[in-house]
């Protein structure tokens, strides 16, 4: 197989995105609660109920906070558009992702999109990009959210001309006190304090069958083969849908049940996932910063998968 080119970060850098459309329904948002473990144990539990059932009418059912992932449709199509970007597509990972919400997010919604490149790093041996979308209310003007995404590209890496790695970062934040600062906190779990909430959730063997059906169709998540040539026995559970299950998490221990208490959500993946397996979110709640950290470990290999922080809002005031 012939090598890749290099990463032209001239180019990388200059590419614009267009302005995209996303449109979307209560059926939309109950389905993605559905795939990121929502009244899959007890679908009695009202509080779990109510993220795709409400008696008096879906619209009125409550929004995960990382429903809005979703919002830069077909992203591994973004990817592939940025010129000058060369690399693998076996090969990509999802690093890192980051959200801010500023307004509670609706059921019913065209949202519009502007998305740019954040983030180009030369790590060696892999590429980091960061992409960057702000989305706002079509309808309203209003903006709602923010999501940054961390794609590591191995085997992209080396494309640096000079002794100095190439690094380029130019990230937003809309939130006093909040953004890439967050995750350079120092874990308050990392002295070995015990956690003060911990909540236990199942996946499905068909677990990443059902979260591809929010529009991420990446085949590594479903075609066995596809997953042995990027070096896994089957395919594996999305990121996004295990940052998707340590969030309801956060939101039943810490918010009591109301996902609009959360203000930022950030997540490390660290490791994969294989449906069916249990996963376990341990929380530790810092006061001081109304911030809860956490980790998401694997009871059947314990394995931490994924960590990282939750800000709440005040209870005392909002966006």
């Amino acid at each position: 197989m012939a090598s890749l080119p290099r990463i032209d970060p001239a180019q990388v850098l200059a590419h614009e995105f267009p302005e995209s459309l996303f449109t979307y329904t209560e059926r939309d948002v109950a389905l993605y609660a559905l795939g990121v473990g929502a009244a899959s144990s007890d679908p009695c539990d009202p509080s779990e109920l109510s993220y795709v059932y409400h008696p008096d009418g879906q619209s009125s059912i409550k929004v995960l906070p990382t429903f809005t992932v979703l919002y830069p449709v077909g992203f591994l199509d973004l990817i592939g558009s940025i010129s000058g970007l060369h690399y693998d597509p076996k090969l990509l990972l999802h690093g890192e992702q980051y959200i801010e919400v500023y307004q509670p997010i609706p059921v019913n919604a065209t949202i519009r999109n502007n998305i740019r490149i954040a983030g180009l790093h030369d790590k060696g041996k892999a590429a980091v990009v960061e992409l960057e979308t702000v989305s706002h209310n079509d309808d309203t003007g209003a903006l709602l959210c923010m999501n940054r995404s961390t794609i590591f590209l191995r085997g992209a890496g080396g494309f640096s001309t000079s002794e100095i790695p190439f690094s380029f970062s130019n990230r937003t934040s809309l939130i006093a006190g909040v953004g890439s600062r967050t995750a350079a906190k120092k874990d308050v779990s990392a002295g070995g304090t015990s956690p003060d909430r911990v909540f236990e959730d199942h996946t499905h063997p068909s677990q990443a069958l059902l979260y591809r059906l929010n529009g991420d169709y990446n085949p590594l998540h479903a075609d066995p083969s596809f997953a042995k040539k990027a070096g896994f026995p089957q395919p594996i559970l999305h990121g996004l849908c295990t940052l998707g299950f340590a969030t309801k998490a956060v939101v039943t221990g810490f918010c009591g049940g109301d996902p609009s208490n959360v203000q930022s959500v950030q997540g490390r993946f660290l490791l994969h996932v294989f449906p069916g397996e249990t996963l376990v979110t341990e929380m530790w709640k810092d006061e001081g910063q109304n911030r809860v950290d956490y980790k998401l470990k694997v009871k059947e290999r314990n394995k931490v998968v994924l960590s990282g922080s939750i800000i709440l809002r005040s209870t005392l005031s909002r966006l």
